[in-house]
């Protein structure tokens, strides 16, 4: 039998409408796709973005400042103006809001140039520079909405480059792989941290962000530990009037942190009255060592206590709109670490 003739044999017999025809059909055709799909995989070099983290309270000016480095000064043209209605009819006694509450986390991608000498106004791909991308993603600043942040530092959620779109479209959904975080931008309000209402939320909201950076540290699986996470306090609104220097935003917020470490330690002591005297001090003891932030034992609390922990924390003025230093240095501080 020659070749032709075999040939003609089994495309006679693949065409006959026999069990093993079919069921050999059937596997091609459910297993050549997922053998093209796991080899297409394979050969993609997928990557994550690195990601810096928005957060601070509500009303300190975090997702206006996201649409600033996503637009550049022409959306803040509309803004200023915005800024300056906002202060007429405040003489007016009629408030209006600029920005509306996040609800959920918004995500957008940025570059920088390698160098880190780019400025957020810059064009990069036009201007054919060699560059980096980032996510920046702005989290809700309300009390019951702040797990999404606490929950990216600490690992358990994060976004990809893939699933990036604009601010408007993002904050509806989260996606659940993994982004790597390389820095928190901690943002407040400066003209309000002088109101006596202020400064404990804002303290309080910041305590927590430390505090789980200090214990992501010490959680590390393995020999080596994790990639510190740097922060920094950008004190927001220094062209109002009536906002603090940066260096009066730090000097309050050690001191409040302070007073809620200790506040904290009388509460996890006292927690201990009325059980078993030994057990009560050991798991009071262990307690408090976990949730103390910074230096433990120390009366005063300062950020230089930070880089025990590999922590490191500064403060730098600015505003998003107005007259002002603007936001050019937490643009370079946000360059220099990514």
């Amino acid at each position: 039998m020659t070749f032709l003739d075999t040939a003609k044999a089994l495309l006679e017999a693949s065409l006959q409408p026999s069990p093993t025809v079919i069921f050999a059909g059937l596997a091609i055709v459910v297993l050549v796709p997922i053998l093209l799909h796991f080899i297409l995989v394979a050969a993609t070099p997928y990557s994550t973005l690195p990601s810096v983290l928005l957060v601070g309270p509500s009303g300190a000016g975090k997702t206006a400042l996201l649409t600033l480095f996503e637009r550049g000064p022409l959306a803040t043209h509309t803004q200023q103006q915005q800024h300056k209605d906002e202060k007429q009819r405040q003489l007016n006694n009629t408030a209006v809001a600029l920005t509306h509450t996040s609800q959920a986390p918004a995500t957008v991608e940025l570059s920088v140039s390698d160098d880190g000498a780019s400025s957020f106004r810059d064009d990069l791909d036009a201007a054919g520079s060699a560059h980096k991308k980032f996510l920046l993603v702005d989290t809700p600043g309300h009390a019951k909405l702040r797990r999404h942040a606490l929950a990216r530092i600490q690992g358990t959620t994060a976004t990809t480059a893939a699933a990036v779109t604009t601010t408007t479209s993002s904050s509806s959904s989260d996606s659940s792989s993994k982004s790597k975080v390389k820095a928190v931008v901690f943002v407040v309000d400066a003209a309000a941290l002088a109101d006596g209402d202020a400064l404990p939320e804002t303290a309080g909201y910041l305590y927590e962000v430390l505090l789980s950076l200090q214990k992501r540290m010490g959680a590390g699986k393995g020999s080596r530990a994790p990639a510190s996470v740097p922060v920094l306090v950008a004190a927001n609104k220094l062209d109002l009037f009536t906002a603090l220097p940066a260096a009066l935003v730090r000097s309050n917020l050690e001191a409040e942190l302070g007073r809620i470490r200790r506040t904290r330690s009388r509460g996890l002591l006292d927690s201990g009255v009325g059980a078993d005297e030994d057990v009560a001090a050991a798991g009071a003891a262990g307690d408090e060592s976990d949730n103390w932030l910074g230096e433990y034992g120390s009366d005063k609390f300062s950020f230089k206590q930070m880089l025990e922990f590999d922590i490191e924390v500064d403060v730098v003025g600015g505003n998003v709109i107005g007259e002002g230093p603007g936001a050019d240095r937490w643009w370079r501080w946000i360059a220099e670490r990514i």
